[in-house]
C-alpha cells in the first residue's frame, strides 16, 4: 500500500484546511520545503493539490509545481486542483508531474475526462469528494447531488481505473478515516482507490491495510504528518 503525503497550496503556502473550509485553515510553510521534507526522509509520492486552483477553477500554482518536479526528480507527483482542461494536462506532465487528478471536472465536464483518460490512461486519476455520500465540486464548496458511488460507476464507463476518495467530514480534524466508504468504494466499483480524509495514527493505516483488497492503492496522510502523530519512517515501514 502506497502512503501518499499530501501538500495543500493555498496562496503560495503548505497548509490544511478543516473539512475543506477555506475559512479554517493552518499554515505548515513553504511548499517545496514539506516535498523535500517528506522526500528526504523516504517518501516515494506526493500528493499536491492546488487549492487557489480548486477555489478558482483553473490552475494558479504551477510555477511552484514545475519547480517542485525539477528539484526532487525522484519523486513521484500527483497534482489535482482547478485542471479543467487539456492543455493544463499537457503542460503538467510535461513539467515532470508524474499523474493528474481530476475533480470537479469528472461532475461537469465528461466529455474532457474521457479524451484525458483516452490520452494519457496511467497518468490520469479522478478525485471523488464526498459528504454524506454525495460528490462535492468546486474546492468542496457545492453540491453535486451526484452519490459517489453513482459517479464512479460512470467514471468506469469513461475509462477511469483510479480514484482517491475523499470523505470530507473526515478530512483535517483527525478522526480516523472512513473505512466503511473506502469498502464500499472498493467493493461496489471496479476502481483502484486511494483513500484520503481523517487519517490519525499508524493505526488507522493499519485499519486500511486490513481490509486487505488488491484494488486499494494506498492512503494519503495530511495533517497527522504536519501535527507529528504519525512519523512518516514509521508509516513508510509499515506499508512496505
Amino acid at each position: 500500500m502506497k502512503i501518499y503525503p499530501a501538500i495543500d497550496i493555498l496562496g503560495g503556502k503548505a497548509v490544511r484546511l478543516r473539512q475543506g473550509r477555506k475559512s479554517d485553515v493552518t499554515v505548515y510553510g513553504d511548499p517545496l520545503e514539506m516535498a523535500s521534507k517528506w522526500v528526504r526522509k523516504g517518501a516515494e509520492w506526493l500528493h499536491v493539490v492546488d487549492l487557489d486552483g480548486a477555489f478558482d477553477g483553473s490552475p494558479k500554482n504551477l510555477q511552484i509545481l514545475q519547480e517542485m518536479a525539477i528539484a526532487l526528480p525522484s519523486a513521484k507527483i500527483q497534482v489535482g486542483g482547478g485542471i479543467r482542461g487539456t492543455s493544463v494536462v499537457e503542460t503538467l506532465l510535461e513539467a515532470g508531474i508524474r499523474r493528474v487528478v481530476l475533480g470537479t471536472a469528472a461532475v461537469q465536464d465528461p466529455q474532457f475526462v474521457k479524451e484525458a483518460l483516452a490520452q494519457h490512461h496511467e497518468q490520469i486519476a479522478v478525485g471523488i469528494d464526498a459528504r454524506d455520500g454525495n460528490v462535492q465540486v468546486a474546492g468542496w464548496t457545492e453540491d453535486s447531488r451526484v452519490g459517489a458511488i453513482d459517479l464512479a460507476r460512470r467514471l468506469e464507463d469513461l475509462g477511469a481505473r483510479l480514484v482517491i476518495y475523499t470523505d470530507i467530514s473526515r478530512d483535517g480534524v483527525l478522526e480516523g478515516p472512513n473505512i466503511e466508504a473506502t469498502k464500499d468504494m472498493l467493493e461496489k466499483t471496479a476502481l483502484s482507490v486511494i483513500a484520503s480524509g481523517g487519517v490519525t495514527s499508524l493505526h488507522d493505516v493499519r485499519q486500511l491495510a486490513e481490509l486487505n483488497h488488491p484494488r486499494l492503492d494506498g492512503v494519503i496522510i495530511g495533517k497527522a504528518l504536519y501535527e507529528g502523530r504519525i512519523q512518516i519512517e514509521e508509516v513508510l515501514t509499515n506499508a512496505r
